[in-house]
């Protein structure tokens, strides 16, 4: 199958090469950072020595933070050689090869949409990359989650898109699907178990795959192309299958014109590839329709409900004017799957995907993985221009997660994913909600469900990996507004799970098979990812609040972070991005400090009251998405801060401090003109004018601000 561009397994790059790369970059920051503590440790030695405690106390701060700073350079740069080393090992089997292995055998499999007030086309997209997967077995469920009595004309016009999305795609499959499973139902009793003649059979099959690809041709002329995600959706869906099933095709012709032609079971193999390609169940399933399933706002409950009620026989019953789905043996059933697979709604994958990830699940030697993954890249070619950039950042994080693998610290990364059934039932606890049990094998609470699900895993023995190649993407947002929710979201809970991290490792350190410097790496890099949106962010917010000692800064502080930064901008290149957006992308980085530390004083609100933070969901529309207008006051505030901190460290005849102030200064301006844009402060204002108004025209003055 066709691969992006940014995959770079697919380009010249040179694994090896970029695995010695990165410990050039390590060991450059091991001496800067020794120079950095030696130089800290004399000016510290000095304040306590002439009584400066304040100075001291000053010190001891800012050393802490900018360890913490130097901490995260190690972490990038030990997954960054983890990722390599594991491309250059990564030898993928052929597709063929794969489809062999499975065509007779491969485990049911359920791919879930969850979906909520999402704009048709979008779910639409997901919805035929998940039912055109080239796997055999499979079974695409829609969950739709908006209200089910819905109040506005815009909402009920939605629902009722989102609910004839599954009967409109079998629609589009269904003659095709009967086309194809008539002929291979003729083949099945032509070929059993009697003598043909290969040569003529190979043509008849050509000329089948031949078919096949027109129809794939036939879709991706007529899907309406809006944007870059509809582009890269009819190349990957249609474009790439068309292409792959006329590699068939020609395959088959070349047999057809050898002596031999194809034996029987390569020709059935065959037929039933082309039948299985339109094989496929689409449906849909609402647990707000039902009184005693689980109604909680998020996405975890979403997936849960429907788990929860898989491998059982259910009916609709009435009781006291409530519609509810209860157990009946000779009710509808839900189809129990091995493996459930889950594809956010603005999500997309590579039609080969389950297939490729399921091989792996079914090797005996993988039994004990529970969580197998891509993480997913940014679409390419964004519109905008901080789409663009937040889409860089992402495809970083892509490179950072399949290093973890490498050294057994994987998060399950939530946009898409196979589940291993067993795995989700083994780590399943029993709750209460509005008076009925409801079965939860997702956590829902934190609002990252996926990285306290990936440790509630750790606890049970299971294990998680990353596929290393890029085999699914997902929408970036946008604009400032939706990015706030998004970032904020992903900055909230990681503070909380930490306990659970702390048991899973007191738990390796009794085993006596566990190595203990793997374990120290494992620790070293889970640790990071939870606590570094809160320590990095506040620690920067410090270091440009709190006044430095004089002859605290050296030169050696900068070389520090050279190479993480140095290695941050070559993978960059690599992935297909241009010569400003490392520099782009610090620019980004500054304008979401407020962001983020909004998300962590969230987790420190909820672990003060213990009152679960509600889920708020990524806005995927093609309307801007107002900011907060705090965050926008927040922005403005923090480049008021870089400014002022400049010029007294200028007059204070600070330079370097100085300098890197007004560096700091520089970026976030360019962060909040062009990458949030003067237009969406103004977009703040007039949406919290708007909340202002609608608080006053409310009976109880409860309405929610995110939400408005």
């Amino acid at each position: 199958m066709h691969r992006c561009a940014k995959d770079v397994r697919y380009r010249s790059i040179r694994p090896g090469v970029e695995v010695g790369v990165t410990w050039v970059g390590i060991a450059v920051t091991v001496l800067a950072a020794l120079f950095v503590c030696g130089h800290a440790a004399g000016a510290m030695h000095r304040a306590f020595a002439a009584g400066a405690y304040l100075s001291l106390a000053l010190e001891s701060v800012l050393l802490g933070v900018i360890l913490f700073l130097i901490y995260g350079s190690f972490v990038h740069q030990f997954s960054r050689k983890g990722y390599f080393a594991r491309l250059r090992r990564h030898q993928p089997p052929r597709l063929t090869d794969v489809w062999e292995r499975l065509e007779n055998s491969a485990p049911p499999a359920t791919i879930l949409v969850p979906s909520y007030k999402e704009e048709a086309r979008v779910v639409r997209a997901a919805l035929l990359s998940a039912a055109l997967q080239h796997y055999p077995n499979r079974h695409v469920v829609l969950l739709i989650d908006d209200p089910p009595f819905p109040t506005t004309d815009d909402d009920r016009h939605k629902l009722a898109e989102a609910r004839a999305l599954p009967g409109r795609i079998m629609e589009l499959l269904a003659p095709a699907r009967r086309r194809f499973a008539a002929a291979l139902a003729d083949a099945e009793s032509r070929l059993s178990g009697r003598p043909v003649r290969g040569r003529r059979e190979a043509a008849t099959l050509a000329l089948l795959y031949e078919d096949a690809a027109s129809w794939f041709d036939h879709q991706a002329k007529e899907y309406p192309v809006a944007d870059r995600a509809d582009a890269l959706f009819v190349q990957s869906t249609f474009r790439d299958r068309a292409r792959y099933l006329r590699t068939r095709a020609n395959a088959c012709k070349q047999r057809a014109r050898s002596d031999g032609g194809l034996p029987n079971a390569s020709l059935l193999r065959g037929y039933r590839e082309v039948a299985s390609v339109f094989d496929v169940e689409v449906t849909s399933f609402e647990r707000k329709r039902y009184e005693n399933l689980p109604h909680a706002p998020n996405k975890a409950m979403n997936l849960n409900s429907y788990i929860a009620v898989a491998g059982t026989r259910v009916r609709e019953v009435r009781r006291d004017g409530k519609l509810l789905l209860d157990a009946d043996p000779h009710g509808e059933n839900i189809p129990d799957p091995r493996y459930f697979v889950t594809l956010d709604a603005d999500s997309l994958l590579a039609p080969d995907y389950v297939l490729r990830l399921i091989d792996v699940m079914e090797d005996p030697r993988a039994e004990r993985i529970g969580v197998i993954q891509t993480p997913y890249s940014a679409f390419p070619s964004s519109s905008g221009l901080l789409e663009h950039v937040a889409g860089a950042t992402t495809d970083i994080q892509h490179i950072i997660h399949q290093g973890f693998t490498a050294h057994d610290a994987t998060y399950w990364v939530g946009a898409n994913a196979v589940l291993r059934t067993a795995a989700l039932r083994d780590i399943a606890v029993v709750a209460e909600e509005r008076g009925f049990p409801v079965i939860c094998y997702i956590q829902e609470r934190t609002v990252i469900e996926d990285t306290e699900s990936s440790i509630d895993l750790l606890l049970r023995d299971w294990t998680l990996v990353n596929f290393p190649e890029r085999l699914s993407y997902s929408a970036t947002p946008p604009d400032f507004g939706s990015l706030v929710i998004q970032r904020r979201r992903w900055a909230n809970g990681g503070l909380l799970i930490v306990p659970k991290l702390v048991s899973h490792v007191f738990r390796q350190l009794r085993d006596s098979t566990r190595a203990k410097g793997r374990l120290a790496l494992e620790t070293f890099l889970r640790l990071h990812y939870l606590v570094s949106l809160a320590a990095a962010n506040i620690g920067l917010l410090l270091v440009l609040s709190l006044p430095s000692p004089d002859g605290f800064i050296t030169m050696w502080l900068p070389l520090s972070a050279a190479p993480y930064y140095l290695l941050y901008g070559r993978d960059l290149l690599q992935a297909g991005y241009g010569l400003r957006d490392p520099f782009r992308v610090y620019a980004l980085n500054l304008l979401l400090v407020p962001v983020h530390i909004g998300g962590v004083f969230k987790s420190i609100e909820q672990m003060w009251t213990g009152k679960q933070i509600p889920f708020h969901r990524t806005p995927k529309v093609l309307d801007r998405t107002a900011p907060p207008l705090r965050y926008a006051i927040a922005e403005l505030a923090l480049l008021l801060v870089m400014v002022a901190g400049g010029l007294v460290h200028l007059v204070q005849g600070r330079w370097l401090n100085a300098a890197f102030a007004f560096l700091n200064g520089g970026f976030l301006l360019y962060g909040i003109v062009v990458l949030m844009g003067l237009s969406d402060i103004r977009l703040a204002v007039r949406a919290s004018e708007t909340l202002r108004t609608l608080r006053r025209r409310s009976p109880d003055g409860a309405v929610d601000a995110d939400a408005a």
